[in-house]
């Protein structure tokens, strides 16, 4: 079974991708970084969820490709 996030997490996620694709890659760490420069995320466990979430969007949406 897959990981489930919540709703907001996804929406927040696919939501910088949509306003900044040329600064995420498939780095989880780099992805970190870059979330916390692009939102005021207020929790270390939000922000890793988030950059989890969109390091494995990224992975999943160009094996798609």
């Amino acid at each position: 079974m897959g990981n489930i996030r919540p709703k907001f997490i996804k929406r927040a996620a696919i939501e910088m991708l949509k306003k900044y694709p040329e600064h995420f890659t498939d780095d989880f760490d780099h992805n970190k970084l870059i979330v916390s420069k692009v939102a005021e995320v207020y929790s270390t466990k939000l922000r890793n969820r988030v950059a989890g979430y969109i390091t494995r969007y990224r992975s999943v949406l160009l094996t798609k490709i």
